[in-house]
């Protein structure tokens, strides 16, 4: 459940038409009808038959703006305990009902002016959806009990640590919003709130909260899918027409900043290992008329090379290998706010005087109309992708209503942002942020104050200090009784399924080229988009260690130009498609994706094919990947959870194997690469014998074999000799390894040993045993256990990767650092006691899941994609979901048992983990793997 994400909702009555782009012929329509209750519930419904599934969505016009200073975090709270119980769902409330009904698992968002719930399940469990989501507005708050809010407040105290608090710049926000809203401005604080605040909240707190902003006249309901619109509306009536009105709530007045002077703030991060300057203005609330201006002038301001901020920035002053600038604009008030992460040792001033520079000469040239015509028609396909699935309608049902206040802005959207001109773009940099006080923050690696802006000033930031025994203690298991609320009928009886869906498998079409490339298809005309994906056999494989990180310095430099085009000419001609690509290296292949308007298909697959075929190999482009790489490098040592990923490579590939690599490579090796490596690896590596192109969306067979036949007729195949990969094997026994982060506030947590690979029969039926152990999500034990039992972690999961050789089985999370021994001995007796207690219920809830999830499986072009990957990448028949299905229903809990004993063994594991050293390496020798090895000993990250 995340608490910064937001999402773009809508609300209008009738019929939309919504046509983008002054060129487009395509006329795009989306119907809605919407209606209320007399308790004031808003209700949209977007009937969408396209696939047998349903997206239901709860909004509350509720966020941490409507929050009082000192009991912060309580809007970010309810997300949490608005999930675990209700009076007539029981115990594990949605959580358990979406693992039964193979829903994509009920979660939700908090921002400052909303949260929202939200899930999509088959059609045939619609009211059930229905009846769970009226249990949570009218039938909750008397199960919020000591207990429970004790456990809660652990586990969103261990999502700020994990989200803000152990890793690097975590605290941007927090300092950044402090200093731009003075004190009692809503938006002074943080969503997720202070650790102080969450723990002094006491259950009357709590159950005010709740009864003054959860009620029907503050809330949408959204249902978006494959559904019986009247049958809908029924169902609606009947679950929450009884549950009653509240308080009327006054609207909030907007509240927009003006500062009068700068300020400059700087803060030593414990976990950063290079400096990073944000600059913040005041700007405007969302949908304000300056607000489409604002985001041209941004995205034109820093994003790609045609950037001025990038032109001075990376290529000019070799300052940063990136630059970011964006408007964040909310219900009462907005900020405009540009970040740049500079190389090690650069000095902030010397960032700051660039962008000074860049503002001068853009106040003198302004915006080119080339350059608004690109920024114009990358809207286009945004908007198509955001509602390709149900549940992104559904989430486009209600921002609108509640933050735009007008119902057809849908229409009036994009036309306003296609109606900026290069005038509109100038007047607002001149309003907003030529010669206007701002807010600057330098966050900078310890002992390197010297980086940091001239006349800054320490930033508060409160730095949790870590204790044993400081959290509070509670029973998760006590049992509470209450009285229930009141009904006219019995809610306590779960709705039937009505009727059943249909597995709908898309139809693939396939087609070998004569250079001996493959293609693969899926034609589906929901929106007016194509995903496509070129994906070459090799990468990482296919490097020596004295080369480790050719191959994702190749992927990077082949966007970077064609024989034809200046890196800044490739792209503007992609962005003025309205399209998107991107090349990427992995251990398997290199990868050229991408989307684009239909319409504008077989252009993009031109530039797709000089981008593969006629390489620039720009040597000053190359210095500067070089440099980008060696930045990221560095980046990592200071993430925990890049250091956890990279770490654990080592143990299960071992020092031999190239695959045990950052698939960056080393600081070394990056250093030692020349471009005629890259050139070297380009002329031996790829092949169209060892390529496979695939496409998904409004595109038929013909149109799009005839678009890459350019490709294919210029593209000599070669046949590439591929490494044998040998087969990992465990451990002989047991042994902890630990990584020092001094002053850590989570212990990350990566335990594993390689298991088995993709391409063995075994491996799903490997991933059915895992469901209920930690695939699961809040189905598995690992989450109930550690999550909802201790309140030990935020998140924790297990899985198998997916590799063509044998892969890892891994267990991955982190936990509140003063319990780290504990959770890790609870982790390991989770996978001792799994094989033997698994049970007949453990077996039904997977198989309902995991038959009835496939309703929804492939539901969005992403999906769909990914469905083709399986099928190129391990040699899956077309229809593999059908014999799947069976698989699982013939599956028995003594097949689960072998399949856990064979493949998750905690006495031959790996468990890594990073953390603190000083307080808590010594401990983990009680696991009973001896003394634990410290990976680090000079404690140097």
């Amino acid at each position: 459940m995340k608490f910064i994400r937001s999402f773009i909702i809508l609300l209008f009555l009738g019929a939309v038409s919504s046509v983008i782009g002054q060129d487009n012929k395509e006329n795009f329509s989306v119907d809605f009808e919407t209606f209320n209750l007399e308790n004031g519930l808003k209700v949209i419904l977007h009937q969408d038959k396209s696939d047998p599934v349903v997206a239901v969505a709860l909004t509350a016009h509720v966020g941490s703006a409507r929050e009082k200073e000192s009991r912060t975090g309580f809007a970010h709270l309810f997300e949490h305990l608005l999930f675990l119980e209700s009076e007539n769902l029981g115990k594990g409330g949605l959580d358990k009902l979406s693992a039964r009904i193979g829903g994509s698992g009920a979660n939700g968002s908090t921002s400052r002016d909303r949260t929202n719930y939200f899930q999509t399940v088959p059609k045939d469990a619609l009211e059930k959806m229905i009846w769970a989501e009226a249990d949570k507005l009218g039938f909750f708050i008397n199960t919020v009990t000591e207990p429970v809010l004790a456990k809660e407040k652990q586990v969103v105290k261990n999502e700020k640590r994990q989200a803000v608090d152990n890793r690097p710049y975590g605290h941007t926000f927090y300092v950044v919003d402090r200093n731009l809203y003075p004190q009692g401005h809503p938006y002074n604080w943080q969503v997720i709130g202070s650790l102080e605040d969450l723990q002094n909240a006491t259950l009357q707190d709590v159950k005010d909260f709740y009864n003054k902003w959860y009620v029907p006249n503050n809330v949408i309901l959204t249902i978006s899918g494959d559904f019986n619109k009247e049958q809908a509306k029924e169902w609606v009536h009947k679950y929450f027409d009884e549950i009653e009105r509240g308080s009327d709530i006054a609207e909030l007045e907007k509240q927009p900043v003006n500062l009068t002077e700068s300020k400059r703030l700087y803060h030593e991060d414990n976990f950063a290992k290079l400096p990073e300057l944000t600059l913040t203005w005041p700007s405007v609330y969302s949908y304000h008329e300056d607000s489409f201006a604002l985001e041209i002038l941004s995205n034109y301001l820093a994003e790609g090379k045609n950037a001025p901020l990038y032109k001075k920035l990376v290529e000019e002053k070799q300052l940063t290998s990136n630059v970011s600038m964006f408007n964040y604009t909310s219900e009462l008030a907005g900020q405009l706010m540009l970040q740049v992460r500079a190389y090690d040792g650069k000095d902030l001033d010397s960032v700051k005087i660039a962008i000074d520079e860049t503002f001068a000469e853009f106040e003198k040239n302004g915006i080119p109309q080339k350059d608004l015509k690109r920024i114009k028609a990358g809207l286009e396909t945004d908007f198509y992708n955001s509602i390709s699935s149900v549940l992104g309608k559904g989430f486009q049902l209600a921002q609108y209503e509640i933050f735009a206040k007008d119902p057809n802005f849908i229409n009036k959207e994009i036309d306003k942002m296609l109606a900026v001109t290069g005038e509109d773009v100038m007047n607002l940099f001149k309003k907003y942020v030529a010669n206007k006080n701002y807010v600057a923050t330098s966050f900078v690696p310890k002992d390197q104050l010297d980086l940091a802006l001239e006349n800054s000033e320490k930033a508060e930031v409160i730095e949790e200090k870590i204790v044993e025994g400081a959290e509070e203690k509670f029973d998760a298991n006590q049992e509470v009784t209450y009285e229930k609320t009141p009904s006219s009928f019995d809610r306590s009886i779960e709705p039937p399924y009505q009727g059943k869906p249909e597995l709908s498998i898309p139809e693939i079409w396939d087609a070998r080229m004569p250079s001996g490339m493959k293609i693969m298809g899926i034609t589906n005309t929901e929106v007016p988009v194509v995903q496509f994906s070129l994906e070459m056999k090799g990468g990482q494989l296919l490097e020596r260690p004295a080369k480790a990180g050719v191959s994702n310095m190749l992927a990077n430099m082949m966007t970077k130009g064609t024989a034809k085009k200046t890196p800044a000419e490739l792209e503007e001609a992609i962005e003025l498609l309205g399209a998107s690509i991107y090349v990427n290296a992995s251990e398997e292949k290199i990868t050229i994706s991408g989307n684009t308007l239909a319409k504008n298909f077989a252009e993009t697959m031109e530039l797709v094919r000089e981008i593969l075929l006629e390489p620039r190999w720009d040597e000053k482009e190359f210095e500067l990947v070089k440099q980008r790489t060696l930045s990221r490098l560095k980046e990592e040592k200071g993430d925990p959870n890049a250091i956890a990923q990279n770490e654990f490579k080592k143990l299960i590939y071992g020092e031999n194997s190239i695959l045990s690599y950052n698939e960056l490579g080393t600081a070394e090796t990056v250093e030692n690469l020349n471009i005629e490596d890259l050139k070297n690896y380009y002329e031996e590596n790829l092949s169209p014998l060892a390529a496979t192109f695939m496409t998904v969306g409004a595109i038929e067979k013909a149109e799009a074999v005839n678009s890459v036949k350019a490709i294919s007729a210029n593209w000599a195949p070669k046949n590439i000799d591929f490494p044998e990969v040998p087969e990992f094997e465990l451990p002989e026994r047991s042994k902890v390894y630990f990584y020092d982060v001094p002053g850590a506030k989570q212990s990350v947590f990566a335990f594993g040993a390689p298991a088995l690979s993709a391409k063995d029969n075994n491996f799903y039926p490997a991933e059915v045993m895992n469901y209920r152990l930690g695939g699961g999500g809040f189905a598995s034990r690992l989450t109930q256990e550690l999550r909802e039992g201790k309140g030990y972690t935020y998140g924790i999961r297990s899985r198998f990767a997916d590799q063509s050789y044998i892969g890892p089985f891994m267990i991955s999370s982190g936990v509140r650092s003063n319990i780290t021994y504990e959770a890790a001995e609870l982790v390991r007796d989770i996978l001792k006691e799994y094989p033997e207690t698994f049970s007949q219920d453990d077996l039904d809830v997977t198989k309902s899941y995991m038959i009835k999830s496939n309703a929804r499986r492939f539901e969005t072009l992403g999906a769909k994609l990914d469905m083709l990957r399986e099928i190129s990448d391990y040699g899956y028949e077309y229809d593999y979901i059908k014999d799947r299905e069976q698989k699982v229903e013939e599956m028995s809990v003594m097949d689960i048992q072998d399949l856990a004993k064979k493949y998750i063994n905690p006495e031959r594991m790996f468990y890594l983990i990073v953390g603190d050293a000083e307080t808590q390496l010594d401990k983990l020798e009680a696991l009973g793997y001896g003394k634990p090895v410290l990976l680090n000993e000079n404690s140097e990250n």
